[in-house]
C-alpha cells in the first residue's frame, strides 16, 4: 500500500504545486466539472491537448508529461495493491490444499486483470 500511496502523494504534490504544467489548468477546471465524463474527454481534448483522439482507455499514459495525467500513476499503482493481495495468498491457500479458495483467489486475480486490460469495455 506504501508503494501506492507514495506516487499518490508525489504527484498530487507536483500538480498543486505547479512544478509540473497540468493539461488542463487549475484555474479552468471548474467549467468542466458539470460535464459528463464524454463531454469532459472531447472538451479537453479540443481545447487542451489537441489529439486525434481522445484519452480514454490505457491512452492516458501518452500524457503523462502532464500533472493531471501523471497523477494516475499513483492512483494506477495504489488500485494494484488488491491483485498483488490476492497473488501473495494464493501460494498459502495451496499449501494449505484449501482449493476452493485458492481458485476463488485465482479466478479474482484474472478478474482483476481483465479489468484493467481494458479488453471488457462499453460505451467507447
Amino acid at each position: 500500500m506504501h508503494l501506492g500511496l507514495g506516487p499518490v502523494l508525489l504527484t498530487f504534490s507536483l500538480y498543486m504545486s505547479g512544478v509540473v504544467e497540468p493539461a488542463v489548468p487549475i484555474r479552468d477546471l471548474p467549467a468542466y466539472w458539470t460535464l459528463s465524463v464524454d463531454e469532459y474527454l472531447s472538451r479537453v481534448n479540443a481545447d487542451f491537448l489537441h489529439r486525434r483522439h481522445e484519452l480514454t482507455g490505457w491512452w492516458w499514459l501518452s500524457a503523462l508529461g502532464n500533472a493531471d495525467f501523471m497523477s494516475f500513476l499513483g492512483v494506477a499503482a495504489l488500485s494494484t495493491v488488491t491483485l498483488v493481495c490476492f497473488l501473495g495468498i494464493i501460494p498459502t491457500l495451496l499449501g494449505k490444499q484449501d482449493w476452493v479458495y485458492a481458485a476463488m483467489a485465482g479466478a479474482e486475480v484474472v478478474i482483476l486483470m481483465l479489468a484493467a486490460s481494458g479488453l471488457l469495455t462499453a460505451g467507447h
